[in-house]
């Protein structure tokens, strides 16, 4: 079996990581190719951080995140009570390994959606499944749901994730179907998941 014969063979076998590194490797000059223990590594590793690659792009479009946020243009300040030291502690997400829960307050364009987003992307990159609903989207989504009788199928894809965004809890009421639902979430999500809250009332 030749060189090309092998790549589509693994890649057939959606080994593409694998496939990748094998054709970098055959390019290498023969006196440098690595033993074979080393090889077979270099493949493994290779195979690893491309499903981990994919899987991160996968999370973070079915995250629907409202903004594309990093930790590093999260404002830290006294007048919004958020330290250089708090936020490195929310970003390595622990806190989801330990179905904690997160509650972000404050007024009107004071950077509670963006720090979501934020630590919601940090936990995609960390293999985490998150899901990111503003309160009216979550509403609508519940209300077509049960209109179409799909709202138990709904509301078992949203606790499949790891995480699971609110964002301005409060700023419209909700109808008996969406609190309904919302109760469920975070009963069946406790101890279990983790959601973030964010709103501009103290909830």
């Amino acid at each position: 079996m030749n060189t090309q014969e092998t790549i589509l063979q693994l890649e057939g076998l959606k080994l593409k990581g694998m496939a990748e590194c094998y054709k970098a490797l055959q390019s290498m000059p023969v006196n440098q190719w690595p033993t074979l223990d080393t090889f077979m590594a270099r493949l493994a590793e290779a195979e690893q951080q491309y499903r981990n690659r994919k899987r991160t792009e996968m999370y973070l479009k079915t995250s629907k995140l409202r903004y594309n946020a990093v930790m590093e243009d999260v404002i830290c300040s006294e007048d919004r009570n958020l330290s250089k030291e708090m936020l490195l502690k929310l970003m390595d997400c622990t806190f989801i390994d330990r179905a904690e829960n997160l509650l972000i307050d404050g007024k009107t364009g004071c950077g509670k959606s963006f720090l979501a987003c934020a630590i919601g992307r940090q936990a995609c990159f960390m293999g985490h499944r998150v899901e990111y609903f503003s309160m009216n989207k979550f509403i609508e989504r519940i209300a077509l749901a049960k209109l179409d009788g799909s709202l138990l199928k709904v509301i078992n894809h949203i606790e499949r994730n790891d995480l699971v965004i609110f964002d301005d809890f409060g700023l419209q009421p909700l109808d008996n179907n969406s609190r309904l639902a919302l109760l469920q979430i975070l009963e069946d999500c406790y101890q279990r998941k983790s959601v973030i809250v964010t709103s501009q009332l103290p909830v």
